[in-house]
């Protein structure tokens, strides 16, 4: 048959040489759907607010400016640090590493558990966790506001068992963002770290006994440095989105909880929006995550050699 595969080529002779005409497709939809919008993004950082929302084709330094220098009201001041936004960054930051840290809590022994059990029920547990996801990520957040609201079913079920006395006002807390991105992307902990310990090789586990060390020496210097790679990707997969997220803390949070994510969405939202600022807040947020993933990987390669 005509360009059919010669008779006993292995299937690395066969693709030998077509690798990037079988990339093609990935990085065209890589440009046009990642890259493209990252340039887009990068451009409106450098350019001018137009008074009623939209932007001027003026190229400027002003919405960095803005973001870090404070010049009053009229801008003709001298420059002084513009902490709120910093410390808009700073939250954000200690939000989604305290949530990061909390899905690891959590989902590690979850991970473990599920990869421990028999062939035939880990299925069952790999649906239970990933069900959440099947309804969109809003209406979750807003189920879990209904929640915790001051008249909802968790007050009103302290109050029916006496442990408190009046209701808890948790929304427009810290506490409420915390708990939404930890509900929000806990099984992106749960699913590299089980898919790491299923791979695990349980007999390292009983060498470690027989050579009479105990279980947390055993998990420190036995079962977490092979699970490493799946701890690592869990832990990313949970501190970048929570590091941009804002529907929690627009529906869970307050002006004492605005992160960094809800900051960008407002530049954008409306006509008086400053999209330029927006643009430069999203791709000083961008720099920061890059960097981040930049040191991993570096650190990860130094560990290869």
């Amino acid at each position: 048959m005509a360009g059919a595969a010669p008779q006993g080529a292995s299937r690395s002779e066969i693709y030998r040489g077509n690798g990037p005409r079988l990339m093609l497709p990935a990085w065209v939809f890589i440009g046009i759907f990642m890259v493209l919008p990252v340039l887009l993004m990068a451009t409106y950082s450098f350019l001018t607010k137009e008074f009623r929302g939209g932007v001027i084709w003026e190229f400027t330094l002003a919405a960095y400016d803005q973001f870090f220098f404070d010049r009053g009201l009229f801008g003709d001041e001298p420059p002084t640090i513009e902490w709120t936004y910093i410390g808009i960054f700073w939250r954000s930051i200690w939000q989604a590493a305290l949530a990061t840290v909390l899905c690891l809590l959590i989902g590690f022994p979850t991970a473990w558990f599920i990869a421990t059990r028999p062939a035939r029920s880990r299925a069952v547990w790999l649906f239970l966790i990933t069900i959440p996801y099947w309804v969109n990520l809003l209406i979750r957040t807003v189920s879990m506001k209904f929640l915790i609201r001051d008249n909802g079913p968790l007050n009103e079920f302290l109050l029916w068992t006496g442990v408190i006395g009046e209701p808890l006002s948790l929304v427009n807390t810290n506490f409420a963002v915390q708990l939404g991105l930890f509900y929000s992307y806990l099984p992106f902990m749960v699913l590299p770290i089980y898919a790491a310990v299923e791979r695990y090789d349980f007999s390292l586990s009983e060498a470690a006994a027989d050579l009479y060390s105990d279980s947390w020496t055993t998990l420190r210097l036995v079962i977490l440095p092979v699970v490493k790679p799946g701890i690592v990707a869990g832990c990313i997969l949970v501190f970048v989105p929570s590091l941009g997220a804002f529907l929690a803390p627009d529906l869970l949070g307050g002006a004492k909880t605005f992160m960094i994510g809800s900051l960008i969405e407002e530049q954008f939202k409306g006509a008086a929006g400053n999209w330029p600022f927006g643009a430069a807040a999203a791709m000083i947020l961008l720099t920061i995550v890059m960097g981040v993933l930049l040191i991993h990987a570096r650190a990860q390669t130094r560990g290869d050699r």
